[in-house]
């Protein structure tokens, strides 16, 4: 019997020695419900990595997409502009309100949200009398989006934005960071992120107007009295103590997580660079990813007929985990039908693309591995 070698995630959580010491205190103290020093902690200490003057920890990044689109004034009949290639947490919120989500397609520098075809959507929106409350860029895979371009085109119409810089922790455009331009930013602290707090997320706030009215959100609104009083729904959407514990432990290896995951795409890039078919995504002038994810492109026509699924299966038969990129939203079942604008450049990334194992924990062995799997896919 063979025994089954050991899984290589796409990306897992990677613990250090210092979310021990932050986790004991949390229970040494006994503060461990959803409000204490380290929820506070962290944010002032996300606060000064992001720049964001008013962050406030959250249950999930879904959780502050949500309340940022409650506070953006987002409510039934109106619409969301939403980037389409992104996880579906992305446009659930919007739904989640009653409202209607229309997508943007991809541009090819960043594969994140298109100005221009963002500016045909709404001209063509206005056009058939819509109201458009709020626009939605995603930073993909830690990939900043073309940022000044589409806040000026916002701008023009004076439509807030939202960012979801998600994948995006510690990623730089221009000297400032993702998630800080728009009215408001989210970040999320899923198992599978640069930085973990098991589950959580962040919502990062341009006024402390904002920060409270969402504080007042997530904490089951609750109106000032002494008793429990309710005058609007609220949610159960705060971060607890200890998993705020936690994240400040990774916070403080984030540098060290974000150097590791840049180190994996100069390998699969060193790997790559003589096989015809396979490219990478290259940073734009001026920006910094933080690659969260290694991402590629296999072109079918160059590679002699093999494709990324070719790829994947073979690692997967080798117990090495990888996945197609993002299926682009206007394409999920769910969202059959809703307005869509752009080049349809995300449906062929789609098609032809794979996410690579990019942990930051991933060892000499397990690249080894990998790379043993690819040469026999592709060849010397």
């Amino acid at each position: 019997m063979t025994l089954q070698k050991t899984r290589i995630w796409l990306s897992s959580p990677h613990m250090g020695d210092k979310e021990q010491r932050y986790i004991q205190d949390a229970f040494d103290s006994n503060w461990i419900a959803p409000l204490g020093p380290h929820v506070n902690a962290f944010e002032q200490e996300l606060g000064k990595v992001t720049g964001s003057p008013h962050v406030l920890a959250l249950s999930s990044g879904t959780a502050a997409l949500h309340l940022a689109l409650i506070i953006a004034g987002v409510e039934e009949g109106d619409e969301v502009i939403c980037q389409s290639i992104t996880f579906s947490a992305t446009a659930n919120p919007i739904v989640y309100l009653k409202a209607s989500p229309v997508f943007i397609g991809s541009e090819p520098g960043t594969w994140n949200m298109d100005p221009d075809a963002l500016e045909d959507a709404i001209k063509d929106r206005h056009r058939h009398g819509k109201r458009i409350k709020a626009i939605l860029p995603v930073h993909l895979y830690g990939m900043p989006a073309m940022t000044n371009e589409l806040m000026a085109v916002a701008n023009k119409y004076e439509i807030p934005v939202i960012e979801d810089a998600a994948e995006a922790l510690g990623s730089a455009y221009k000297g400032h960071h993702p998630g800080t331009d728009g009215i408001m930013g989210i970040l999320s602290f899923n198992g599978n992120k640069i930085i973990t707090t098991s589950g959580g997320g962040a919502l990062l706030c341009k006024n402390s107007k904002d920060k409270e009215k969402a504080y007042f959100l997530s904490t089951q609104a609750r109106d000032k009295a002494p008793h429990y009083q309710h005058s609007q729904i609220g949610y159960n959407y705060r971060m607890s103590n200890v998993l705020a514990a936690i994240g400040r432990g990774q916070l403080e290896v984030l540098e060290e997580r974000v150097k590791a995951r840049r180190a994996n795409f100069e390998w699969y890039a060193h790997f790559f660079k003589d096989k015809e078919g396979i490219t990478l995504l290259n940073e734009p002038d001026g920006v910094r990813s933080t690659r969260w994810l290694t991402t590629l492109q296999v072109d079918p026509e160059m590679t002699g007929g093999i494709t990324r699924e070719d790829m994947r299966q073979a690692l997967d038969v080798e117990n090495i985990e990888a996945r197609p990129l993002w299926k682009p939203m206007h394409l999920q079942p769910v969202f059959k039908g809703a307005p869509y604008y752009g080049s349809h450049l995300e449906e062929r990334l789609f098609k032809n693309g794979l996410c690579m194992p990019s942990g930051s924990n991933l060892s000499l062995e397990d690249f080894d591995r990998i790379a043993t799997t690819l040469t026999k896919v592709l060849g010397n």
